[in-house]
């Protein structure tokens, strides 16, 4: 079946414009298209319950978004082809976060604090320079 025929268009058929499309696996896409592919704002929910609400370009997440885990951690701020890149915040469901650059959906420039606002460590162009944050990688369902 292809994507026009498994998807459902609010405001016209020509694929360009607002729709919802599920895909096979039961996730779901809510939000502007453009030429069948996810382009513009939108929602994008997965099966699992994780959920992403923000920029989309050539079916990928792209420009600024809120990507929310079914365990409670949050990412928000800017993506790039898919993955964390550019200025964003992570909170584990704990409360921990991460604020600060990412690259290619690593921590790059930033801070990690615990629960309390207490710093637990640096990155400093990718490499951890205090304590041990532990490695966290947000984008790892795309």
């Amino acid at each position: 079946m292809s994507k026009k025929e498994e998807c459902i268009f609010l405001s016209n058929e020509s694929g360009d414009g607002s729709g919802r499309f599920t895909f096979p696996d039961g996730d779901t896409y809510e939000g502007e298209f453009k030429d069948w592919d996810m382009n513009g704002q939108g929602t994008y929910t997965w099966t699992n319950g994780d959920k992403y609400v923000g920029e989309h370009k050539n079916s990928k997440l792209h420009g600024h978004g809120e990507l929310t885990k079914s365990d409670g951690t949050k990412y928000v701020g800017e993506f790039k082809d898919g993955e964390v890149d550019g200025q964003g915040t992570y909170i584990f469901h704990d409360g921990r976060k991460y604020e600060g650059e990412w690259k290619d959906g690593r921590e790059w420039n930033g801070t990690g604090y615990d629960k309390n606002g207490n710093i637990t460590g640096k990155y400093v162009n990718g490499i951890l320079q205090e304590n041990s944050l532990k490695q966290i990688n947000p984008s790892s369902n795309f």
